[in-house]
Protein backbone atom coordinates (compact mmCIF):
# COMPACT_ATOMS: atom_id res chain seq x y z
CA UNK A 1 0.00 0.00 0.00
CA UNK A 2 1.34 3.47 -1.31
CA UNK A 3 2.13 6.18 1.35
CA UNK A 4 -0.36 8.07 -0.37
CA UNK A 5 -2.99 5.67 -0.47
CA UNK A 6 -2.74 5.22 3.43
CA UNK A 7 -2.86 8.80 3.87
CA UNK A 8 -6.45 9.09 1.76
CA UNK A 9 -7.77 6.70 4.42
CA UNK A 10 -6.84 8.69 7.57
CA UNK A 11 -10.02 10.27 9.23
CA UNK A 12 -10.47 13.70 7.82
CA UNK A 13 -12.49 15.68 10.33
CA UNK A 14 -13.03 19.85 9.90
CA UNK A 15 -14.48 22.86 7.83
CA UNK A 16 -13.23 24.54 4.69
CA UNK A 17 -14.68 27.79 3.61
CA UNK A 18 -15.10 27.38 -0.39
CA UNK A 19 -15.21 30.52 -2.34
CA UNK A 20 -17.63 28.93 -4.31
CA UNK A 21 -16.70 29.71 -8.55
CA UNK A 22 -19.51 30.32 -11.27
CA UNK A 23 -20.56 27.32 -12.66
CA UNK A 24 -20.47 24.72 -10.12
CA UNK A 25 -23.54 23.38 -8.05
CA UNK A 26 -23.14 23.47 -4.36
CA UNK A 27 -22.78 19.66 -4.65
CA UNK A 28 -20.43 19.68 -7.36
CA UNK A 29 -17.95 22.18 -5.48
CA UNK A 30 -18.25 19.64 -2.29
CA UNK A 31 -17.66 16.77 -4.29
CA UNK A 32 -14.49 18.12 -5.63
CA UNK A 33 -12.87 19.11 -2.49
CA UNK A 34 -13.89 15.63 -0.88
CA UNK A 35 -11.76 14.50 -3.92
CA UNK A 36 -8.80 16.48 -2.98
CA UNK A 37 -9.08 15.68 0.32
CA UNK A 38 -9.38 11.95 0.50
CA UNK A 39 -12.79 12.90 3.07
CA UNK A 40 -15.18 9.91 3.17
CA UNK A 41 -18.06 11.62 5.19
CA UNK A 42 -18.83 15.64 3.38
CA UNK A 43 -21.51 18.13 3.78
CA UNK A 44 -21.99 21.56 2.75
CA UNK A 45 -24.43 23.81 4.54
CA UNK A 46 -26.43 26.71 2.53
CA UNK A 47 -26.40 26.10 -0.94
CA UNK A 48 -25.29 28.45 -3.46
CA UNK A 49 -27.19 28.82 -7.33
CA UNK A 50 -24.78 27.71 -9.99
CA UNK A 51 -24.29 30.95 -11.09
CA UNK A 52 -23.53 32.81 -7.67
CA UNK A 53 -20.16 32.76 -6.29
CA UNK A 54 -18.62 33.17 -2.82
CA UNK A 55 -18.58 31.76 0.79
CA UNK A 56 -19.51 27.61 0.52
CA UNK A 57 -18.58 26.12 4.21
CA UNK A 58 -18.01 22.97 3.37
CA UNK A 59 -18.25 20.21 6.55
CA UNK A 60 -15.62 17.03 6.57
CA UNK A 61 -15.79 13.69 8.95
CA UNK A 62 -17.44 14.99 12.25
CA UNK A 63 -17.83 18.81 11.17
CA UNK A 64 -20.72 17.32 9.52
CA UNK A 65 -22.56 17.64 12.52
CA UNK A 66 -22.15 21.56 12.41
CA UNK A 67 -24.35 21.47 9.24
CA UNK A 68 -27.64 21.45 10.99
CA UNK A 69 -26.22 24.54 13.23
CA UNK A 70 -25.51 26.45 10.54
CA UNK A 71 -28.55 25.97 8.33
CA UNK A 72 -30.26 29.16 10.47
CA UNK A 73 -26.70 31.28 10.22
CA UNK A 74 -27.32 34.92 8.62
CA UNK A 75 -25.79 35.40 5.43
CA UNK A 76 -24.23 38.83 3.53
CA UNK A 77 -24.40 38.95 0.27
CA UNK A 78 -22.93 41.84 -2.50
CA UNK A 79 -25.79 42.04 -5.45
CA UNK A 80 -25.26 43.65 -9.05
CA UNK A 81 -28.94 43.79 -10.03
CA UNK A 82 -29.66 44.92 -13.95
CA UNK A 83 -32.55 47.38 -13.99
CA UNK A 84 -34.88 47.17 -16.73
CA UNK A 85 -35.09 43.70 -18.20
CA UNK A 86 -36.85 40.72 -15.99
CA UNK A 87 -35.83 36.74 -17.03
CA UNK A 88 -37.51 33.83 -16.28
CA UNK A 89 -35.07 32.65 -13.49
CA UNK A 90 -34.52 35.90 -12.14
CA UNK A 91 -30.93 35.72 -12.87
CA UNK A 92 -28.57 36.00 -15.93
CA UNK A 93 -28.84 33.13 -16.66
CA UNK A 94 -32.67 32.79 -17.92
CA UNK A 95 -34.25 34.31 -21.14
CA UNK A 96 -35.93 37.83 -20.84
CA UNK A 97 -39.47 37.99 -19.91
CA UNK A 98 -40.50 41.68 -19.89
CA UNK A 99 -38.53 45.54 -20.18
CA UNK A 100 -39.31 48.22 -18.62
CA UNK A 101 -37.99 52.03 -18.50
CA UNK A 102 -35.20 52.28 -15.81
CA UNK A 103 -36.47 55.34 -13.61
CA UNK A 104 -34.18 58.56 -12.97
CA UNK A 105 -33.44 58.55 -9.32
CA UNK A 106 -30.96 59.75 -7.03
CA UNK A 107 -28.32 57.77 -4.62
CA UNK A 108 -31.25 59.58 -1.56
CA UNK A 109 -34.00 57.71 -3.41
CA UNK A 110 -32.71 54.53 -4.12
CA UNK A 111 -31.60 54.65 -0.42
CA UNK A 112 -34.79 55.02 0.64
CA UNK A 113 -36.43 52.21 -1.51
CA UNK A 114 -33.57 49.68 -0.38
CA UNK A 115 -34.09 50.67 3.52
CA UNK A 116 -38.09 49.98 2.98
CA UNK A 117 -36.84 46.53 3.02
CA UNK A 118 -35.52 46.60 6.56
CA UNK A 119 -37.14 44.59 8.98
CA UNK A 120 -39.55 41.41 8.89
CA UNK A 121 -41.50 40.56 5.99
CA UNK A 122 -43.04 37.62 3.57
CA UNK A 123 -41.55 36.79 0.46
CA UNK A 124 -42.85 34.75 -2.43
CA UNK A 125 -40.02 32.20 -3.27
CA UNK A 126 -39.08 32.20 -7.01
CA UNK A 127 -40.12 29.62 -9.56
CA UNK A 128 -36.62 28.48 -10.18
CA UNK A 129 -36.41 27.23 -6.79
CA UNK A 130 -35.40 23.85 -5.01
CA UNK A 131 -38.97 23.77 -3.02
CA UNK A 132 -41.12 21.84 -3.63
CA UNK A 133 -44.85 21.73 -4.52
CA UNK A 134 -46.74 18.47 -4.32
CA UNK A 135 -43.63 16.86 -4.21
CA UNK A 136 -42.31 18.41 -7.28
CA UNK A 137 -39.38 20.60 -7.50
CA UNK A 138 -40.25 24.37 -8.31
CA UNK A 139 -37.58 24.74 -10.51
CA UNK A 140 -38.82 21.15 -12.53
CA UNK A 141 -42.21 22.77 -13.20
CA UNK A 142 -40.81 26.29 -14.42
CA UNK A 143 -38.45 24.42 -17.04
CA UNK A 144 -41.84 22.56 -18.52
CA UNK A 145 -43.23 26.54 -18.22
CA UNK A 146 -45.29 25.99 -15.46
CA UNK A 147 -46.20 28.34 -12.96
CA UNK A 148 -47.99 27.39 -9.86
CA UNK A 149 -49.00 29.42 -6.76
CA UNK A 150 -46.48 29.78 -4.06
CA UNK A 151 -47.16 30.68 -0.56
CA UNK A 152 -45.16 33.53 0.97
CA UNK A 153 -42.45 32.77 3.83
CA UNK A 154 -40.88 34.95 6.25
CA UNK A 155 -37.94 36.63 5.86
CA UNK A 156 -35.89 39.48 7.92
CA UNK A 157 -33.62 41.73 6.10
CA UNK A 158 -31.18 43.13 9.01
CA UNK A 159 -29.01 45.42 7.09
CA UNK A 160 -28.73 46.84 3.61
CA UNK A 161 -26.71 49.15 2.00
CA UNK A 162 -26.34 51.17 -1.22
CA UNK A 163 -22.75 50.41 -3.04
CA UNK A 164 -23.81 51.95 -6.82
CA UNK A 165 -26.43 53.31 -8.62
CA UNK A 166 -25.62 54.36 -12.30
CA UNK A 167 -27.76 53.87 -15.27
CA UNK A 168 -29.20 50.11 -14.94
CA UNK A 169 -26.71 48.71 -12.40
CA UNK A 170 -27.96 48.82 -9.25
CA UNK A 171 -25.53 47.03 -6.57
CA UNK A 172 -26.09 46.85 -2.70
CA UNK A 173 -24.96 44.83 -0.14
CA UNK A 174 -27.56 42.81 1.87
CA UNK A 175 -27.58 40.75 5.50
CA UNK A 176 -30.28 38.69 5.77
CA UNK A 177 -31.52 35.76 7.64
CA UNK A 178 -31.93 31.94 6.18
CA UNK A 179 -34.97 31.24 3.52
CA UNK A 180 -33.99 34.41 1.68
CA UNK A 181 -34.26 34.63 -1.94
CA UNK A 182 -31.88 37.34 -3.37
CA UNK A 183 -33.41 36.81 -7.10
CA UNK A 184 -36.80 37.56 -5.52
CA UNK A 185 -35.66 40.77 -3.52
CA UNK A 186 -34.13 42.37 -6.37
CA UNK A 187 -37.69 41.89 -8.30
CA UNK A 188 -39.30 43.66 -5.31
CA UNK A 189 -37.17 46.14 -5.34
CA UNK A 190 -37.06 46.75 -8.98
CA UNK A 191 -41.24 46.51 -8.39
CA UNK A 192 -41.20 49.80 -6.21
CA UNK A 193 -38.97 51.63 -7.66
CA UNK A 194 -41.10 51.46 -10.94
CA UNK A 195 -39.47 49.10 -13.09
CA UNK A 196 -37.72 45.24 -13.99
CA UNK A 197 -35.02 43.67 -13.03
CA UNK A 198 -32.78 40.50 -12.53
CA UNK A 199 -29.39 39.17 -10.28
CA UNK A 200 -26.57 40.08 -12.52
CA UNK A 201 -24.34 39.11 -10.19
CA UNK A 202 -24.41 36.99 -6.75
CA UNK A 203 -21.53 37.08 -3.95
CA UNK A 204 -22.22 35.82 -0.73
CA UNK A 205 -19.20 37.42 1.75
CA UNK A 206 -19.89 35.67 4.47
CA UNK A 207 -21.93 33.15 6.89
CA UNK A 208 -22.80 33.45 10.50
CA UNK A 209 -19.38 34.61 12.21
CA UNK A 210 -16.80 33.00 9.59
CA UNK A 211 -14.63 35.64 8.20
CA UNK A 212 -14.63 36.34 4.21
CA UNK A 213 -10.22 36.46 4.75
CA UNK A 214 -10.52 32.12 5.63
CA UNK A 215 -12.21 31.74 2.22
CA UNK A 216 -9.79 29.71 0.13
CA UNK A 217 -10.51 29.16 -3.97
CA UNK A 218 -11.27 26.36 -5.76
CA UNK A 219 -8.04 26.71 -7.96
CA UNK A 220 -5.92 26.81 -4.81
CA UNK A 221 -7.38 24.22 -3.20
CA UNK A 222 -6.48 22.26 -6.21
CA UNK A 223 -2.72 23.50 -6.33
CA UNK A 224 -2.68 22.72 -2.67
CA UNK A 225 -3.83 18.82 -3.14
CA UNK A 226 -1.35 18.22 -5.75
CA UNK A 227 1.03 16.51 -4.62
CA UNK A 228 -1.37 14.89 -1.87
CA UNK A 229 -4.01 16.15 0.67
CA UNK A 230 -1.66 16.91 3.44
CA UNK A 231 -1.33 20.83 2.80
CA UNK A 232 -5.14 20.71 2.07
CA UNK A 233 -6.04 18.91 5.15
CA UNK A 234 -3.79 21.76 7.22
CA UNK A 235 -6.16 24.57 6.11
CA UNK A 236 -8.95 23.05 7.54
CA UNK A 237 -10.40 25.07 10.40
CA UNK A 238 -11.56 23.56 13.75
CA UNK A 239 -15.55 21.88 13.68
CA UNK A 240 -16.07 24.02 16.91
CA UNK A 241 -15.09 27.72 14.62
CA UNK A 242 -18.92 27.15 13.18
CA UNK A 243 -20.27 27.58 16.68
CA UNK A 244 -18.51 30.77 17.52
CA UNK A 245 -21.73 32.64 18.71
CA UNK A 246 -22.51 29.93 21.54
CA UNK A 247 -21.28 30.44 25.17
CA UNK A 248 -18.27 28.34 25.89
CA UNK A 249 -18.30 25.91 28.64
CA UNK A 250 -15.33 24.36 30.46
CA UNK A 251 -15.35 20.71 32.40
CA UNK A 252 -13.21 19.30 34.09
CA UNK A 253 -11.61 15.39 32.83
CA UNK A 254 -14.60 13.39 34.79
CA UNK A 255 -17.47 15.65 33.52
CA UNK A 256 -15.74 15.34 30.44
CA UNK A 257 -16.04 11.76 30.22
CA UNK A 258 -19.54 11.96 31.62
CA UNK A 259 -20.49 14.45 28.71
CA UNK A 260 -19.56 12.17 25.71
CA UNK A 261 -20.65 9.57 27.43
CA UNK A 262 -24.45 11.01 27.16
CA UNK A 263 -25.14 12.15 30.83
CA UNK A 264 -26.16 15.11 31.85
CA UNK A 265 -23.27 17.58 34.31
CA UNK A 266 -23.49 20.68 36.26
CA UNK A 267 -23.20 23.57 33.99
CA UNK A 268 -21.86 26.28 36.41
CA UNK A 269 -24.29 28.31 34.58
CA UNK A 270 -27.44 28.52 36.72
CA UNK A 271 -29.47 30.98 34.99
CA UNK A 272 -28.52 30.17 31.35
CA UNK A 273 -30.61 28.85 28.71
CA UNK A 274 -30.22 27.48 25.02
CA UNK A 275 -26.86 25.98 23.48
CA UNK A 276 -23.54 26.29 24.35
CA UNK A 277 -19.80 24.84 23.21
CA UNK A 278 -18.35 22.33 25.29
CA UNK A 279 -14.38 21.91 26.08
CA UNK A 280 -12.49 19.02 27.85
CA UNK A 281 -10.33 20.08 30.56
CA UNK A 282 -7.06 19.92 27.63
CA UNK A 283 -9.77 22.86 25.97
CA UNK A 284 -10.82 19.55 23.57
CA UNK A 285 -13.51 20.31 21.67
CA UNK A 286 -16.20 17.48 22.83
CA UNK A 287 -19.35 18.80 21.87
CA UNK A 288 -22.80 21.11 22.01
CA UNK A 289 -24.71 21.22 25.01
CA UNK A 290 -27.86 22.15 26.03
CA UNK A 291 -28.60 23.73 29.22
CA UNK A 292 -31.25 22.29 31.36
CA UNK A 293 -33.19 22.83 34.57
CA UNK A 294 -31.11 22.89 37.87
CA UNK A 295 -27.97 24.17 36.24
CA UNK A 296 -27.65 21.21 34.04
CA UNK A 297 -26.02 20.73 30.78
CA UNK A 298 -26.80 17.84 28.97
CA UNK A 299 -24.97 16.19 25.43
CA UNK A 300 -27.27 17.80 22.31
CA UNK A 301 -24.38 16.30 20.16
CA UNK A 302 -20.93 14.64 20.99
CA UNK A 303 -17.93 15.51 18.57
CA UNK A 304 -14.85 12.86 18.29
CA UNK A 305 -12.33 14.81 17.12
CA UNK A 306 -9.05 13.50 16.77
Amino acid sequence: MSRRHHSRSEPVDGLLLLNKPAGLTSNQALQKVKRLLGAKKAGHTGSLDPAATGMLPLCFGEATKVCAFLLNADKTYRVTARLGMATDTGDATGTEIGSATVPEMSVEQWNAVLQGFRGESMQIPPMYSALKKDGRRLYELARKGETVERAPRPIRIDEIELLEAAGSRLVFRVRCSKGTYIRSLVEDIAKVAGTLAHTARLHRENVADFRAEDMLDLSRAEADAANGPELLRERLLSPDRALAALPEVQLDAIQAAKFVGGQAVPSGHDEADGLARVYGADKAFLGVGEFSAGGMLRPRRVFRVA
